[in-house]
């Protein structure tokens, strides 16, 4: 009946596989039938730890029968405790709660432009990102994006924004002038392919915006709250950024979104230049400080670090082994795998032998396997995981 109703009912605008979920527990998902799927996706790496965590469950049912909302013209105080974790775990001095990773970049965007043109500064506007990045779907944050597949039937697009290669140093350098207010980007582009920012690039797109005064935004919204094995990507590149934007695993699902900011930057922002109804509710924030509190404890990050560098070495012994693997990288549990689709299946269609066995996975440009996985997942998943990619990948050796 849920799937008739769905189709019956809400806008399609999206493909949907199998049968209604409806039950997780740890890295596992259970339909209405009784099947049982390992998630190596986590809700897009919303779940970093995993379905139905007992702490974040009690956490949210003793907040829910507490106090749910009462809008941002009031104090409450799991919202001013998760500014306050969330400031001093990073290089930020404020925090602007939003709804969504789009909205947070939104947020980040609005700053941007403010902490100038509240200057006198009326011309510097333009934002700076890169090509094959995401940085959502509304109509400034799409038009931040660089790929102009999904902008297609939406122009005319924003003014103010350009894009260059990622990991191009001297292509971002031609276009920062006095008219670029900041330079946004993903450590790492996930749906761009799974593909790290090179130190040596990050380092120098933080010394240009330092040099020219342009603010420097990471979009942190898939690769934060541990994902890449710091709590934040950034920092396992030993760069800091004037703006950052978290979303997706903050509060594991709960739908919450962050503009986080250095106190200068900050400064853009003045009592009624933005808002939001329901950013930061008690609910949200009372989830995400119980996301933050597990991810920080002892040796959790390092397990995930520890789970990489397993999972990589198993993907690349696959890359060894068939030559319809073109390549494997990422970052922590934010990994994908470059197949070569000239002959034989896609990535999409890999996506759905996995689903048939019983694994979730992702397919990005219909060439790349991308995993995200719950951060609690364990090794003996990983090599089930592994095993039927290598048998399914056996069945194109010629």
């Amino acid at each position: 009946m849920s799937i008739q109703l769905t189709q019956d009912h809400v806008f399609k605008t999206y493909l949907r596989e199998g049968r209604p979920f409806v039950k997780g527990r740890g890295s596992k998902l259970y339909d209405d039938q009784g099947n049982v799927y390992i998630d190596f996706l986590a809700g897009i790496a919303v779940c970093n730890m995993g379905h139905c965590h007992p702490d974040l469950t009690a956490a949210i049912c003793a907040q829910a029968g507490a106090l749910v909302h009462v809008s941002n013209l009031f104090y409450t105080r799991p919202q001013a405790e998760l500014a306050k974790v969330l400031t001093e775990k990073s290089f930020a001095d404020r925090v602007f709660f939003a709804n969504s990773g789009a909205e947070a970049n939104e947020a980040a965007i609005k700053l941007a432009r403010r902490f100038f043109q509240a200057k006198g500064e009326t011309d510097r506007f333009k934002i700076v990102t890169m090509q094959q990045s995401f940085h959502g779907r509304t109509m400034a944050t799409l038009s931040a994006t660089g790929q102009d597949k999904i902008k297609k039937g939406f122009y005319p697009l924003l003014d103010g924004f350009a894009h260059v290669p990622f990991n191009d140093i001297d292509a971002l350098k031609a276009v920062v002038d006095d008219t670029v207010c900041a330079v946004m980007m993903e450590p790492v582009q996930g749906e761009g392919g799974v593909i790290p920012a090179d130190p040596e690039y990050i380092k120098a797109v933080r010394q240009l915006c330092t040099d020219t005064g342009t603010l420097l935004i990471f979009d942190e919204i898939q690769t934060g709250m541990g994902r890449c094995g710091t709590l934040f990507a950034h920092q396992s590149y030993d760069v800091v950024p004037d703006i950052m934007t978290l979303a997706k695993a903050l509060a594991n699902g709960v739908p919450i979104g962050a503009m986080l900011a250095n106190k200068e930057a900050a400064e853009g922002f003045e009592i009624g230049s933005h808002g939001s109804t329901f950013g930061g509710t008690p609910l949200a924030t009372a989830a995400a400080l119980e996301v933050v509190r597990l991810i920080s404890e002892q040796g959790f990050l390092a397990s995930v670090r520890e789970k990489s560098v397993y999972f990589m070495a198993q993907l690349n012994s696959l890359k060894e082994k068939h030559h319809k693997v073109v390549d494997v990288r990422g970052k922590g549990l934010l990994l994908g795998m470059e197949l070569d689709i000239s002959k034989g299946k896609t990535a999409t269609e890999y996506v759905s032998e996995c689903f048939k066995k019983g694994f979730i996975i992702n397919a990005i440009q219909d060439k790349i396997l991308r995993f995200a996985p719950p951060l609690i997942i364990e090794t003996a998943e990983i090599n089930q995981l592994v095993a039927t990619l290598d048998s399914l990948l056996a069945g194109e050796d010629h």
